[in-house]
């Protein structure tokens, strides 16, 4: 069996066990790592991120007929103890907050449908993923995409992804309590296979960049754990806003560098370089894009040294580990091509875009780092993988 063979067979037997019977239907969404563009989405700019071959799957079934009161029932694989914890609630009424991330995922999920107007048929899931939790890999919104496609296909709605990204972003914030912009979502519902995804967070228009063949994406987990609604998270988008607020415009996208700059004297420090880094990212997503389509290496190697820059330095993300282990990368790359860290910070994944050659010079730097890393790195190469789908089995 390969990968995603046998995360299918532990979402059935999962299903299985949990209901005592077989699933009828599966659906997957996969996790994405974002190559340049952090924390630009909720400022309503430019991101590049790219869907990989990590995914979370949703297997489904009916409830039983003889139920009067409709109810979704969840059981979540990867959860509690032994993997098996379990929910069930109304579908009739107001849904109320769960106690965990992962029901308040699913509780959001049927309840941003009902926003929107559509109905859920009362249905039985289980989910299982192999998205690591923790690493800046955007496990939540597979996991919300996943649910959302699965609930709504099975009831007939048949959305485009746009709409399964909001619906999905909707559980996260209101639900989850993470202020996530709308990229991780759009990432994970909207992507093409071999293709990075350029989003304009404001509108959601966007389009697949190819990605040269002579490259390679590689995700280096650094071990660190951390949680986005117990880190700064919610902090950081809160002091973008007040800069925003502060220059008048409606988001930091609006802001442009040379309004930044005369607007030094005026502004709190911190504002300020939460908003010079949020200017920068967006400035940096054209040139890395053209670079991903040429294969151009040492382009890579610039743009995402100075977007870690960035992030360490005027957004304040980075952990002294990381900086150390993007360091010893860059070193060990030269103009093979880029790394610096992913997602949110606060520990979590670095990604470098490389020359396929390079591989074996990250590997090298990974153990260097470890000789000396009180928790070890790990250097996985991912395939660009398409967006979230039901699963056509033979």
């Amino acid at each position: 069996m390969d990968r995603r063979e046998r995360l299918i067979a532990r979402a059935r037997q999962g299903y299985r066990l949990a209901y005592g019977v077989e699933p009828t239907r599966f659906y997957a969404a996969p996790g994405r790592v974002n190559l340049i563009g952090e924390h630009v989405d909720y400022n309503d700019g430019y991101v590049l991120p790219c869907a990989i071959d990590r995914e979370t799957i949703v297997a489904l079934g009916p409830r039983s007929a003889e139920v009067k009161i409709p109810r979704m029932e969840a059981v979540a694989l990867d959860m509690g103890d032994m993997g098996t914890a379990r929910d069930s609630f109304d579908l009739v009424g107001k849904i109320l907050p769960g106690e965990n991330n992962w029901q308040n995922h699913v509780r959001g999920v049927v309840q941003a449908l009902g926003r929107y107007g559509h109905r859920v048929r009362p249905a039985r899931i289980a989910i299982a993923g192999d998205v690591p939790i923790g690493a800046g890999l955007s496990s939540s919104a597979a996991f919300g995409v996943a649910v959302a496609l699965a609930v709504s296909e099975y009831s007939g709605l048949n959305l485009e992804p746009t709409t399964l990204a909001k619906v999905a972003q909707i559980a996260e914030n209101d639900f989850v309590g993470c202020a996530c912009g709308i990229m991780d979502q759009m990432a994970s519902a909207a992507s093409t296979a071999d293709h990075a995804l350029l989003l304009d967070c404001r509108n959601l228009q966007h389009m697949p960049i190819p990605i040269h063949p002579d490259l390679a994406i590689t995700v280096i987990d650094t071990g660190l754990r951390r949680s986005l609604t117990e880190s700064a998270f919610n902090q950081r988008r809160a002091e973008c806003e007040a800069a925003a607020a502060h220059f008048g415009v409606k988001a930091l996208r609006d802001l442009s560098p040379e309004a930044l700059k005369a607007g030094y004297a005026t502004l709190d420090q911190t504002l300020y370089f939460r908003a010079r880094h949020v200017v920068g990212e967006i400035a940096r997503v054209e040139p890395l894009a053209v670079a991903l389509a040429q294969g151009d290496t040492a382009t890579l190697a610039a743009v995402m040294h100075e977007a870690h820059q960035s992030l360490a330095t005027d957004f304040d993300v980075s952990l002294p580990q990381i900086d150390r282990l993007v360091a010893l990368v860059r070193d060990a790359l030269g103009e093979a091509g880029g790394v610096r860290l992913t997602g949110a910070g606060f520990g979590g994944c670095l990604v470098a875009v490389t020359s396929r050659d390079a591989l074996p010079a990250i590997d090298d730097a990974v153990k260097r780092y470890n000789t000396n890393a009180d928790l070890p790195a790990r250097a996985d190469t991912f395939r660009p993988a398409g967006g979230a789908a039901p699963i056509e089995l033979d």
